[in-house]
């Protein structure tokens, strides 16, 4: 939660001249956007409430931007602030904890209502000493998913109140507007408004006044409210500011909105704001001051100003102020500063970048820099792949590399380039809401995000991209933005965008809520297609972005989805949608020619036909068919491929740009590893099956003529799934895989394959054949170049397919080289679960792929028993063919089946292993590292079988078990020890061992044995009072080897009663009055179990600085059971001690009792009783002047400050004295008044 709240009391104090301007004007851009929690939104009962009341709270969800219409149950996430304190404090209860945090009434009118009781102190548990200055709160729905924005109400001292009903403090008005002023107080005598230090009304008959004022002078004006009652005074102070005229000229010619840079000192801003009345600049040029001199000016339904005198090269940091209670950065900017995440921002990402000024304005601020140097483009030679080529790479830059920055993966395109891919597309990367996302909830739309890097960074890496010959694509969110986006916040009423927004939707289009994301932009608006347009020129001129992915399409028109039926995703067929967007695509066109329009649609084929035949490329999920294809589940065409062929589709060009996996999909390998089907000894939830199973998928994806997108580290395997660390959380970065020698071979087969679509113009046929509804799958390619055949087995036992060749005669294995003669086009062939072939009638060069060996179906056999002989077996395979050589065999023992203490058997390391009596109770398992004979890698990974069940041991030893112990459990009673006793094999009882324990507790704390304690039976003795007892026993046979079994213990005692029993002392308390020259008297109860009659038991008086013991000491000669309090006492808390003493019997002497502590010990009546019922001061909290009146008595005056340093001291002040406290820092003080009788009377006083 962001809590933004500044107190009262910090604008009190100001001189009514306004002499403090210049901290008023920063107090006015720092709160121009606080919510204003209005009175019609929450009230209470009292009106006053102070920290000793009950108060009734009443809240009006309606009023509430971020509740508005809910109606269900609200809990308070509740806490209150204390003087001196800028945090919550004593927060009831976690968030979300129904059973601790309250829950408020629903009147069922639209108001809930929350009772503190007895009073806020003890309701929430405020601690003696804090003073209470607000209750905060949010106001939540049961599950936390529904919550107010924060709420603050005040909280009074006891006394005298007056406080503004209206207006809120630093409202903006025009010259001559009417400002209503609504003033209350409590219990006032007279009640009095001033504007300016001048009295605009009094009354001594109400407590309220309501009154309108008008002001023909511009800037800041100040407004005191105050009210007396006897000599007691309140007041409180807001301020208000009146502009100038807005000055209407027309813009200068070529200005368009945004940051226009006129020359290295000047620039011109501009905004469009239709119905907006005035707009302000603030910023590092004004002080961040509103000031009537940075006024902007009006042109229809645009702001503008002009600005000089800027420093080239230096950054500038500003906000537009809109009708006084809007501040945002420029939407246009390229570069925002953010209040709440700029922090994190590590300086190896971007490095220098200018702090936020945090002290001096909130929200997203915008930047401007003239005389910016540019960027030194080498990319004029780069040609944008052909469509049927492209080979796409997503990439999310956080989760790609561990510095999650843009450089970072700028020095990884090598990697990226020998995979082979053409495109790069990056996930969103504008400006987006926080560091850590996904990117699809965008803010600022022409700035790139600073958590992945600077600006240039952004564009080396495109430039270097284009050197390789690699197009970059730019992830596109313009169907909605989150609450952040300067286009939303100046048209907005805190829940919905409002009617007159110029680019969004009052309401989602779609009844369906989960395809509600942030806030839904209207593109039938002509000012959203401008800004479309513009957004999209600005990425291709200034960042030579080549083309787009635009997220969820189907939400580009106005059309109502409803919540049932076909069209609950925007599924149909929509005329409006594809008007705009083939609108869109013009217009980026009209920029590139060449720029790729590609679009998340996934809607009704009807209409992604007319879209693709207009030359628009849609993505195609094909994730869920290939996965089952992979899984090995093909029953009911699940893992049918057809839809990935754009001809399948009726479309007149390949434009569906198929993928496997996305960022919005679950990972292949995930499901392979979690869900993979198996038959007998063949299960593709073994890594190597699995990881093969992508190869072969690979095979059937990238040779489908049309373009390919694969997800990043696909091709290395990747197996954390989608909901690792949450849907868009960070994933673990995996480059370790390269290590593995199969993931690396799946890397290799990818690039191949990925070189195989792009060189060869057979992959670019549109004679095709996609057979792919059963398990035996064939792909059938047919071009005046070459002739291809893919077949491939995705069911998990061997099966035979009709390859279906073209032609008779040679054909060659594309990645075996190997020639085979077709005599017989279409003879089947035997493939393996998993097995594929590329057949190409062209003989072309054969991928260098190294494959290391492969270790499969480790298994143990034999008799898991000492003395048995156990054999392993596994399967060795090597796609290379290359022959087996010395694999390396091991054997393992481990004390449980999940690997405790495995340790390598030594010497172990043949194919068989007879167990020893080291075995004995443990569990076995076998490692086999597949080694070639020949080829590189020559060593496979190591592959491990399962652990085998215990090993059973042909010798037993005895076991007891059923431990109890019984008998009476008190001093000089006999304890009796039972148990069972067996032997497996049959051995009986020899003489068994056995032994008694005491501890202090039932946990076995301090645990001894007894001494001689050895026998079945052991009576208890004097010091076993108030222990706990415990027996065990070591079984041992008479014949057998081993003879001797585990040791085994009974369960503690309950605790051993004593004969005998130490006096006690109980209600001890202090009675009598806390104050100097009064005698307490302490009171007591004595009882002794035993009768024994008390002795002198021993008493002690204590001070303390409070009710804590804080510095505790004991009062020197004070062990009666009366005490007098003396000086030294004033201001301290007393307590009394007894150590209680029988005057016979075994155990004389107690345990020490305290009695609580008294209250604080006051002064005896006198000269500082008077003066502390007399003396009055105000303002506390002060600013200048500090009055102190009735100083009778005071023969000195002293202010320290905390480090006990005197600041001011008066000798013989008048009765009626000032003190100017103007020129002392801010903080907390002690006035020491010194008496004519000796005595010193203190007060804190809070200087601001």
């Amino acid at each position: 939660m962001l809590f933004f709240y500044i107190q009262q009391a910090n604008l009190k104090g100001f001189n009514t001249k306004l002499t403090m301007k210049n901290f008023y004007t920063y107090i006015l851009s720092l709160l121009l956007l606080v919510p204003v929690i209005t009175k019609a939104q929450i009230t209470t009962v009292p009106e006053f409430p102070n920290a000793n009341s009950e108060i009734t709270i009443t809240f009006d969800s309606s009023q509430d931007s971020r509740l508005g219409t809910f109606t269900g149950e609200l809990y308070a996430h509740t806490g209150v602030m204390i003087e001196g304190n800028a945090d919550w404090q004593h927060v009831i209860g976690s968030w979300g904890d129904n059973t601790a945090q309250p829950q408020l009434t629903n009147n069922n009118d639209g108001t809930y209502t929350l009772v503190i009781t007895p009073n806020i102190t003890d309701f929430y548990s405020v601690t003696t000493g804090e003073v209470v200055t607000q209750i905060a709160a949010v106001f939540r729905s049961a599950d936390g998913s529904q919550q107010s924005n924060d709420l603050f109400i005040d909280i009074y001292q006891e006394g005298l109140n007056v406080s503004f009903s209206s207006p809120t403090d630093n409202k903006m008005i025009a010259k001559n507007e009417e400002l209503q002023v609504e003033i209350k107080s409590n219990i006032s005598e007279s009640l009095s408004l001033y504007l300016d230090g001048d009295l605009v009304e009094n009354t001594t008959s109400e407590q309220e006044i309501n009154t309108s004022i008008q002001s023909t002078v511009s800037g800041n004006h100040e407004l005191v409210a105050v009210a007396t009652s006897g000599s007691e005074e309140a007041r409180e102070t807001i301020h208000f500011y009146v502009r100038e005229d807005v000055i209407v000229e027309d813009m200068p010619t070529g200005v368009i909105e945004g940051i226009n840079y006129i020359d290295d000192n000047t620039v011109t801003l501009a905004m469009y704001a239709p119905k907006k009345d005035f707009a302000f600049v603030i910023g590092d040029f004004t002080n961040w001051e509103v000031d009537n001199a940075y006024q902007m000016k009006k042109d229809e339904d645009y702001f503008w100003i002009t600005i000089d005198n800027l420093t080239a090269g230096q950054e500038y940091v500003f906000q537009y102020v809109i009708d006084g209670d809007v501040k945002i950065a420029d939407p246009y900017a390229d570069k925002v500063l953010d209040p709440w995440n700029d922090q994190y921002i590590d300086d190896s990402t971007y490095p220098g970048l200018i702090d936020y000024p945090s002290d001096k304005t909130t929200e997203i601020a915008s930047v401007l820099q003239t005389g910016q140097t540019a960027f030194n483009w080498t990319d004029s030679q780069f040609t944008m792949p052909a469509s049927d080529d492209l080979v796409i790479y997503e990439l999310h830059v956080r989760d790609f590399v561990a510095t999650g920055n843009i450089k970072t993966v700028t020095d990884t395109l090598d990697y990226l380039d020998r995979l082979g891919v053409n495109v790069i597309e990056l996930m969103p990367f504008n400006e987006f809401e926080g560091n850590d996302s996904w990117g699809y909830n965008p803010s600022f739309y022409f700035a790139p995000d600073k958590a992945y890097g600077t600006k240039e960074d952004y564009k080396t890496f495109i430039n270097e991209c284009h050197k390789r010959g690699i197009a970059v694509f730019m992830d596109m969110v313009l169907n909605h933005t989150y609450g952040q986006s300067p286009f939303l916040r100046m048209y907005f009423d805190g829940t919905n965008p409002t009617a007159d927004n110029p680019w969004y939707n009052e309401n989602h289009n779609f009844e369906n809520t989960d395809a509600h994301w942030g806030y839904d932009i209207n593109h039938e608006s002509e000012a959203t297609q401008k800004l479309v347009d513009r957004i999209n020129a600005y990425w291709m001129n200034e960042y030579h972005i080549d083309g787009f992915r635009f997220d969820f399409t189907k939400g580009f028109s106005n059309k109502n989805h409803p919540n049932s039926g076909s069209d609950v995703w925007g599924s149909d067929y929509d005329a409006d949608r594809i008007r705009l967007l083939k609108r869109m695509a013009d217009e980026i066109w009209k920029v590139n020619s060449d720029a790729i329009v590609s679009f998340e649609h996934l809607s009704d084929n009807t209409e992604e036909t007319e879209l693709a035949n207009y030359g628009i490329h849609l993505w195609g999920n094909a994730n869920g068919n290939y996965n089952e294809a992979t899984m090995g589940y093909n029953e009911n065409n699940k893992s049918d491929l057809s839809w990935t062929s754009w001809k399948q589709r009726g479309w007149n060009a390949p434009r569906v740009v198929n993928y496997m996996e996305s960022h919005d999909e679950e990972r292949l390998m995930y499901k392979n590893l979690q869900y993979g089907n198996s038959s007998g000894d063949y299960d593709v939830t073994d890594l190597n099956t699995a990881l093969s199973r992508i190869e072969t998928a690979a095979a059937f994806f990238f040779t489908i003529p049309g373009p390919k997108m694969i997800w990043q580290f696909g091709e290395l395997g990747y197996d954390f799934s989608i909901e690792e660390n949450g849907r868009v959380g960070k994933k673990p970065i995996r480059w370790d895989y390269q290590d593995n020698a199969n993931r690396k071979r799946l890397y290799d087969v990818f690039s191949a394959l990925i070189k195989l679509k792009k060189e060869e113009i057979a992959f670019e046929s549109d004679d095709f054949v996609l057979a792919t509804s059963q398990a035996l799958k064939r792909i059938e390619i047919n071009h005046s170049d070459m002739n291809v055949r893919i077949i491939g087995n995705f069911d998990v036992v061997a099966g035979e397919i009709n390859p279906n060749f073209s032609e008779t005669g040679s054909w060659y294995d594309y990645f075996t080289g190997k020639e085979i003669t077709v005599s017989n086009p279409t003879e089947t062939i035997a493939l393996e679960p998993g097995e594929y072939h590329i057949y190409t009638n062209k003989q072309l060069t054969t991928p260098d792929i190294p494959a290391a060996p492969i270790a499969n179906n480790v298994v143990i056999n034999g008799t898991f028993k000492e003395l048995e002989t156990l054999t392993a077996s596994y399967d060795y395979s090597d796609i290379n063919n290359d022959l087996e050589g010395s694999s390396i065999l091991q054997w393992y023992r481990a004390d449980d089946s999940n690997g405790t203490n495995e340790e390598s058997i030594t010497g172990a390391t043949q194919l068989t292993y007879t167990l020893a009596a080291a075995d004995r109770n443990k569990y076995i398992r076998f490692s086999v590292t597949p080694v070639a004979a020949t080829g590189e890698p020559a060593s496979g990974e190591i592959v491990f079988s399962n652990y085998t069940d215990k090993i059973v041991s042909i010798v037993n030893p005895p076991v007891a078990s059923n431990l109890v112990i019984s008998g009476t459990e008190r001093e000089d009673e006999i304890l009796t020890a039972s148990y069972d006793y067996s032997d497996i094999d049959g051995d009986l009882e020899g003489n068994s061992t056995y032994q008694w324990y005491r501890a202090d507790d039932a946990s076995g704390t301090n645990e001894e044995t007894i001494a001689g304690a050895t026998d079945l039976t052991y009576t208890l003795t004097a010091d076993d009072r108030n222990k706990f007892i415990r027996f065990s026993v070591v079984p041992v046979a008479a014949t057998g080897d081993p003879s001797n079994g585990e040791i085994v213990f009974s369960i503690y005692t309950g605790e051993i009663v004593s004969l005998v029993n130490k006096p006690l002392a109980s209600n001890v308390s202090i009675s009598g009055i806390y104050r100097e020259d009064e005698t307490l008297t302490a009171n007591y109860d004595y009882s002794d179990i035993d009768g024994d009659l008390e002795a002198s038991s021993i008493y002690q008086w204590y001070r303390a600085d409070d009710a804590n013991g804080t510095n505790e000491e004991a009062i020197t000669g004070a062990t009666e059971l009366t005490y007098t309090l003396v000086r030294d006492d004033r201001g301290n808390f007393v307590r009394f001690s007894v150590i209680p003493f029988a005057a016979s019997g075994e155990l004389l002497q107690g345990d020490i009792v305290y009695s609580s502590y008294s209250d604080e010990i006051s002064y005896s009546t006198g000269i500082d009783d008077v003066l502390k019922k007399e003396l009055r001061l105000y303002p506390n909290p002060v600013r200048d002047i500090l009055h102190l009146e009735n100083l009778k008595d005071v023969k000195t005056l002293y202010l320290f400050n905390t480090s006990g340093k005197a600041i001011v001291s008066v000798n013989m002040p008048n009765a009626s004295t000032e003190l100017n406290l103007r020129n002392l820092a801010s903080g907390v003080y002690i006035l020491i008044f010194e008496l004519e009788d000796g005595s010193k009377l203190s007060k804190k006083i809070i200087k601001q």
